[in-house]
């Protein structure tokens, strides 16, 4: 996790020049920060690392006009259907 550059000792520069060295102090005294880190969604990880420009809120942002454009296809695909029901049974009578 760390890599220290000696096997029988860990020390500040090895923490400092560390990505997950966070991590290291969240495991040995924030125990609520590391559980937060341990169970976050494997989702949001990816999105993080294909783009690491964006900023939290554009992530939140680019979610929610997903969503909504879903949404909206999903309304318009249920609105025509129900045109072709109608349709078809006024053919039969």
């Amino acid at each position: 996790m760390i890599a220290p550059e000696r096997e029988d000792c860990i020390t500040q520069q090895d923490l400092k020049g560390s990505k997950l060295s966070e991590n290291v102090f969240n495991i040995l005294f924030n125990l609520h920060k590391f559980m937060a880190f341990e169970t976050r969604d494997p989702f949001l990880i990816r999105q993080e690392h294909e783009d690491p420009t964006l900023t939290e809120w554009d992530r939140f942002a680019h979610r929610e006009y997903i969503r909504l454009s879903m949404e909206e296809d999903v309304e318009d695909a249920s609105n025509g259907s129900a045109d072709v029901w109608e349709e078809s049974l006024e053919a039969l009578f």
